[in-house]
């Protein structure tokens, strides 16, 4: 008889040192805890409401991999995917290590809840030779393509949401700035304890040099993913929200902000400029919560009460 192998989640490196070949046998190895069994203690399990798959978009010089949640089939036999969904598109946290499939847990109660077609975006991670902008590109790129195929996905992109986590979130904030560019009319942003500067100055914000070596080392965490993020020559603030000259228009945003975090005035700091530009903004803080609490049900208790406040804003802003 056959046994599950066990899958061992590896020491994080000193990020201070590694190198090239060293991240990506790490984040390969985190990752594959993270998609594993074994991580559903930590992770949550899935809504049995939602179905989960893989599925493949090809865009512009590539095809990107996304995790596609869709509201499970109410009745035996009826096996049609439901038409004329919201759409909400997800991505996960962590720039130089994550996967879609660490948030199976939200998106999956998301989408058999509201329901809605979530697409968690498979981004391109943050490598030496991989900077912010492709992960940047490529959340804009999914937003666009599921947008004009909306009826092929079963979508109404009438409806449209971005939200995302940690690195995610900013990746998903500079692709609501882009949408509103483009004349893309998204109903919401959910932003979760985001990080939304990644200038030289990233780490100068007080909630920083409060928590950056407690409860986790984050300082050495932030100060190599800006160097990851922004190779030297490029604009960093262009890839910084917290300094985008025009805020205004925007889609009406929940920034969601554990208190126990070094980037916990990011958060904050973004969504008074939010306001400040005369978009709608609802801050709301979640005290003695740390960073990645939403992905973490198993051992942070407010994961619960933060996903339960993110389905009720999106239910009110993607109501028909």
């Amino acid at each position: 008889m056959s046994e599950t192998p066990t899958v061992i989640r590896p020491p994080e490196p000193d990020f201070s040192t590694v190198t090239a070949e060293e991240l990506r046998a790490y984040r390969d190895a985190e990752n594959r805890f993270r998609a594993s069994d074994a991580a559903r203690a930590i992770l949550g399990e899935p809504d049995p409401g939602a179905s989960i798959a893989w599925q493949e978009i090809a865009l512009p010089g590539r095809d990107l991999p996304v995790r596609v949640y869709r509201p499970a089939p109410t009745e035996e036999g009826d096996a049609a995917p439901r038409t004329g969904l919201p759409l909400v598109v997800h991505v996960h946290g962590g720039g130089f290590v994550g996967t879609a499939a660490q948030c199976d847990w939200t998106n999956s109660h998301l989408a058999a809840r509201l329901p809605a077609l979530v697409v968690s975006v498979e981004h391109r991670l943050l490598a030496p030779d991989s900077p912010l902008a492709n992960a940047t590109d490529d959340g804009w790129d999914v937003l666009r393509h599921l947008v004009r195929h909306a009826a092929q996905w079963g979508a109404d992109p009438a409806r449209t949401a971005v939200f995302g986590e940690s690195c995610g979130a900013l990746i998903s904030a500079l692709t609501a700035v882009r949408a509103r560019d483009a004349g893309l009319m998204l109903r919401a942003q959910v932003l979760v304890n985001p990080v939304v500067d990644v200038t030289e100055t990233m780490s100068d914000h007080p909630s920083v040099t409060e928590y950056a070596y407690r409860p986790s080392r984050a300082l050495p965490l932030l100060r190599f993913l800006q160097r990851l993020a922004v190779p030297p020559g490029s604009d960093a603030r262009a890839l910084s929200p917290l300094y985008a000259h025009d805020l205004s228009g925007l889609a009406p945003a929940l920034v969601v902000v554990p208190t126990q975090d070094a980037v916990a005035d990011h958060g904050r700091r973004y969504a008074e400029r939010l306001r400040a530009a005369g978009t709608p903004v609802r801050l709301s803080e979640y005290p003695g919560a740390k960073h990645a609490f939403l992905t973490l049900p198993g051992v942070e208790p407010q994961a619960q009460s933060a996903q339960v406040e993110i389905y009720r804003f999106l239910r009110t802003a993607l109501a028909e």
